[in-house]
Order: structure tokens, then C-alpha cells, then sequence
């Protein structure tokens, strides 16, 4: 037994020493406090918590109806937020003398002006109203809104409306008195700042296009199904979706029905959420 217990010592010394750091220490027979020269493990941090989103609402906006049968009073606003004319839409307003609001961004002004000399050609057709400087979100607390980031504070939903009228003015259009926001969501703060600066805000009861993204058919028929007092939104700037030939064939439609059209600056009209109070 002694000649084993000196051949083991002898093998543990003879072991190099950048070996022996990686031999585990024998487990202690008992278990004692924590010296004090070792720190203890830190709890965990708790991550910080996240600021709540903000509350958002999509108002809706309707006009003083026609009440008379047949002749159902309807509101096509078209927002013109980047990108390019849609002729298919322009040509057949112009040509069907159907009167129409239409949002537009500084953004949209800079690429369109065949566009807009058009716009100004006829001004017993178009109202045009303020979309915004860069199309984004006015909410004045920072949130995603279909990916898009909001303005994120006061000052910048004021710089968004500000600037989006300062372009419409040195493109040669008069002075806006409405507003539609990029995703036509806001908080009810940015709300009130956008209606301290004097502009009427623009919701809508018929979403005829779904942002540009739906089909020909099903464009066509949720614009056709608006009613007397309804104001529908639409897109003018995507040209290459098939929504446009969808509202094309609807405006058509609805005019053959005895549809009156009107731009939100000839009728009386009530917005919810305070937004045109």
C-alpha cells in the first residue's frame, strides 16, 4: 500500500504546471461561509421597463349627406404620398369632371409636376391639401406604425405639417386648411398640437384601396358600396398596383349612378376624436 500511495505523489508533481490549473480542486468536506476577499455572484438586472405605446386612433370624417335617393353625396380624397402619378386615376377625374381632394407630400410634389400643372389646371376639380413634409406618422411619442417611424415628439409632428405646406405654397398651390397624416393614425396630443395650428384634420369612412395593396375587383367594390355622408380615401401615387384600375372603374361607375362628388372644402362635414371641432 505505502509503495502505492508514493507512486501517485510522484506522478502528481511530475504533472506541468500549465496542465495542473485545468485539474479540479478536490470538493471540500464541509461547506463554510463565503470568504470575504470573494465577491459575491451580482443578481441579475432587471431590464428597464418599456415606455407604454401610445394610444393611437384612426378617426373617421363624414360630410353633410344629400338625402336626396338617387343621388348619393360622396367625398374621394386620394392621398399622393411618394412614387408617381396615376394617370389611370388623373385621366378619368378630368375627363368625367369628378371633383376630388387630394393629400399631397413634399415628397410627391418634387417628382410630379406635370402632375400638379395639371391639379392647378383645374381648380373647379381639385382641392389640395397637406399630406406632410416626408410622409411620416404624426404622433408625437416614438412608435413603429406598420413599420414606419412615428415623429417621435411635438416638434417634429409640427415640422412635418410646416413643411409639408411650405412646399405646396412654393409649388404654387394656396395655402392648405386640412391635414391627413401618414397612416392616417395619431395620438390625441399630436391631435390637438395639429389643430392648435389651425388645420382641420382628415379621416375617412371608406378605406376604397387598402393602402394601393388590394386587387383591381375588390377596389372597385368597396368603393362602389360607399354611401350619401361617406368619405373615401384612396391612393393616386402607385401606378403600377392594381388598385388604381379598380378606383378608375368605380368612379365611373358610381358617377353612372347619379353619384355627387364633392371636395371637403364645399360641404359641411364632422370628424370624431376632435378633429374637426
Amino acid at each position: 500500500m505505502n509503495r502505492i500511495l508514493l507512486a501517485s505523489a510522484f506522478l502528481l508533481v511530475s504533472i506541468p504546471a500549465a496542465f495542473a490549473d485545468g485539474i479540479p480542486s478536490a470538493a471540500p468536506t464541509a461547506v463554510g461561509p463565503v470568504p470575504a476577499a470573494v465577491s459575491p455572484v451580482p443578481a441579475a438586472v432587471s431590464p428597464a421597463p418599456k415606455a407604454p405605446a401610445p394610444k393611437l386612433v384612426e378617426p373617421h370624417l363624414h360630410i353633410a349627406r344629400s338625402n336626396l335617393a338617387g343621388h348619393a353625396r360622396i367625398a374621394l380624397t386620394f392621398d399622393a404620398c411618394m412614387g408617381q402619378a396615376d394617370e389611370r386615376i388623373l385621366s378619368t377625374l378630368v375627363g368625367e369632371r369628378i371633383p376630388a381632394t387630394i393629400f399631397v407630400t413634399a415628397r410627391w410634389l418634387k417628382r410630379n409636376p406635370a402632375a400638379v400643372a395639371v391639379f392647378l389646371q383645374n381648380p373647379d376639380l381639385f382641392e389640395l391639401e397637406n399630406h406632410g413634409q416626408n410622409h411620416i406618422p404624426a404622433v408625437d411619442t416614438p412608435t413603429l406604425i406598420y413599420g414606419i417611424a412615428s415623429a417621435g415628439s411635438p416638434q417634429a409632428v409640427r415640422q412635418e405639417v410646416e413643411g409639408g405646406a411650405a412646399a405646396m405654397v412654393a409649388a404654387g398651390i394656396p395655402a392648405p386648411h386640412w391635414f391627413r397624416g401618414s397612416t392616417a393614425k395619431y395620438d390625441l396630443s399630436a391631435i390637438g398640437e395639429i389643430r392648435a395650428m389651425g388645420y382641420r384634420i382628415a379621416g375617412y369612412s371608406v378605406n376604397g384601396d387598402g393602402g394601393s395593396l388590394l386587387g383591381a375587383v375588390i377596389t372597385e367594390k368597396r368603393i362602389a358600396s360607399a354611401r350619401d355622408g361617406d368619405v373615401v380615401i384612396s391612393h393616386i401615387n402607385q401606378p403600377t398596383h392594381a388598385a388604381g384600375e379598380g378606383v378608375a372603374k368605380a368612379l365611373v361607375d358610381l358617377k353612372a349612378k347619379g353619384t355627387q362628388f364633392v371636395r371637403l372644402e364645399d360641404v359641411e362635414d364632422t370628424g370624431d376624436d376632435k378633429t374637426t371641432e
